[in-house]
């Protein structure tokens, strides 16, 4: 648990680091013309409109940018968007990125289930010593709102399908661009319930 918190703090300087200048020359207004193709699957201010898809609103610009770059390299593949940013370039990316993460977040609902809301509240806020899992909040913040600097993603209103998606391409090795590797660790050490609690409760967060 230490060492994996330890690579989390390293993630956070190396990264960060990486993506600052790019990010303070953001310019959402071109990205909002950019992000026109966006809208089919994502909604036109990033509300997605449907389970499978991501909500982009509010996000934190960092983590868009760098999946829009991971996708158009093909670092991480998403059969869906297959040539979708193939001609973009970083500052593309990055001024979707900025218009999207200017955008008002998606508020959620968590399913009214005691047990299901327990257990993911835990995991969110203490993790699972016994298991290896650190706490989500560690990295996602205590309102899911993520950490720009170090290119972790808000979760709070995110779809519970799509969490629990990305968690199972984490931990069979079919996604691998989490900053350090982090992500791959953690989710092979979630079982499916763990998965489904945790989706639960960060739809619901805010």
């Amino acid at each position: 648990m230490r060492q994996l918190l330890a690579s989390l703090a390293i993630s956070i300087g190396v990264v960060g680091a990486a993506h600052a200048d790019l990010q303070s020359d953001a310019d959402a207004a071109a990205g909002r013309d950019k992000a026109t193709a966006c809208a089919a699957c994502h909604g036109q201010t990033g509300a997605s409109i449907a389970p499978t898809f991501p909500n982009l609103a509010g996000q934190q610009a960092s983590y868009l940018a760098k999946q829009i770059i991971d996708i158009r390299d093909g670092t991480r593949p998403v059969p869906q968007m297959a040539g979708q940013v193939d001609n973009f370039s970083d500052q593309d990316a990055w001024d979707v990125a900025a218009f999207f993460a200017g955008q008002d977040p998606v508020v959620g609902q968590a399913k009214d289930d005691e047990a299901l809301l327990e257990r993911g509240e835990a995991l969110y806020r203490a993790g699972d010593l016994a298991k290896g899992i650190p706490a989500c909040s560690a990295c996602h913040g205590p309102t899911g709102s993520g950490i720009g600097s170090a290119v972790y993603p808000g979760l709070s209103g995110q779809y519970a399908g799509y969490v629990v998606s990305t968690l199972q391409a984490f931990a069979s090795g079919a996604r691998a661009n989490s900053p350090g590797g982090v992500m791959a660790d953690i989710a092979a050490k979630m079982s499916d319930a763990d998965m489904e609690a945790v989706a639960n409760y960060v739809q619901g967060l805010h």
